[in-house]
């Protein structure tokens, strides 16, 4: 799935945690989560650097850097419940849920590849595909819970779709993910509206309604040079630079573990 990265990934991380927190049980447990550290309002990078050495582990890792930051997130996720309060129940142990998070993780590869270069070859897709149960297995998903092929993800992904909500709360939260309102004031000023942008762009039509954010075909159009700035960038920028960025999270996370310091 490496094999798919390329300049997208650096403006499509919003519209995925969008598609994400777009299941309402997910949202919830993400807005309502007491575990601070995980927060990307307070910790920004440090959440960052965790949803990275978690895509390295399922994609590059060896088993055991897979079962290794398993534990870690059980960990916390351990902690992610729904209380009385809460406005529907959920657990962050939930397979189900868990399925949901890791078929949007597979799409963000599939997009970054689509966006600039449009479909895969089938063979090509069904390789990745088959690789992509990792994205779950590394979490609580069982490997027969992802579907078996491409035709039954599709079922999946539309089924699904009918089961998505995004209450304001959370719609409130993840525009901000979005403007990158986490970041200090001037670093939120100079990248914020534009992330903004690139991530309506990414989404997919029916995730913007969710989010009541508008799209008119003059910013369609700006999307498309974006796009094409992308591509530009993608024959200029080696593939392995994108690889080294994956190996640094695993070789980050092997120091720490040996040093007996917490991964997630």
């Amino acid at each position: 799935m490496v094999d798919l990265i390329n300049p997208a990934a650096v403006l499509a991380p919003a519209a995925n945690v969008i598609m994400q927190l777009s299941l309402p049980a997910v949202g919830y447990g993400v807005l309502e989560s007491p575990v601070d550290s995980g927060n990307v309002y307070k910790h920004p990078f440090k959440r960052a650097r965790t949803t990275g050495t978690y895509l390295a582990a399922a994609t590059l890792g060896t088993d055991a850097d897979r079962a290794l930051i398993r534990n870690e997130v059980d960990r916390v996720h351990a902690l992610v419940r729904s209380k009385k309060s809460s406005p529907l129940s959920y657990n962050a142990f939930d397979p189900r849920l868990q399925l949901w998070v890791a078929a949007c993780l597979y799409r963000y590869y599939i997009d970054q590849h689509e966006f600039l270069y449009g479909p895969l070859d089938d063979e090509s897709a069904e390789a990745i595909y088959r690789d992509a149960r990792k994205l779950g297995t590394t979490l609580q998903v069982r490997a027969d819970m992802w579907p078996a092929d491409r035709v039954a993800f599709d079922e999946f992904w539309k089924r699904t779709l009918d089961e998505l909500n995004i209450d304001t709360p959370v719609r409130e939260h993840l525009h901000g993910v979005a403007a990158m309102a986490f970041l200090p004031a001037p670093l939120r000023l100079l990248a914020g509206r534009f992330n903004l942008f690139a991530t309506k762009g990414f989404l997919p039509a029916e995730f913007r309604v969710h989010m009541k954010m508008s799209w008119s075909p003059t910013q369609q159009r700006q999307f498309e040079w974006l796009l094409t700035a992308l591509r530009v960038a993608d024959r200029v920028i080696p593939r392995d630079v994108w690889i080294l960025g994956y190996r640094m999270y695993l070789w980050d996370m092997r120091a720490r573990a040996r040093r007996g310091k917490r991964v997630v």
